[in-house]
């Protein structure tokens, strides 16, 4: 897949993956969802983002877990 609303920059945010040259990284975006809020609570909160950026994001962060093992023990 080609991501389109996610850039990395060295200059920004130390390279961390982010939303359309955004100071939004894309980990933000992924944990407001995974603390519970809706695409309308978070737009709502974020009026520079669009729901396609938190779409685009979900999927982002789907495909950088599919290329590595996460430990699930302590």
């Amino acid at each position: 897949m080609r991501f389109t609303r996610i850039t990395v920059d060295p200059r920004q945010m130390g390279g961390v993956p982010c939303i359309r040259g955004l100071r939004m990284p894309v980990a933000t975006v992924v944990g407001m969802v995974a603390d519970g809020m809706t695409v309308d609570e978070i737009l709502k909160e974020h009026p520079t983002l669009e729901a396609e950026d938190v779409s685009e994001a979900l999927q982002y962060a789907a495909e950088a877990v599919r290329e590595r093992m996460i430990p699930l023990d302590a």
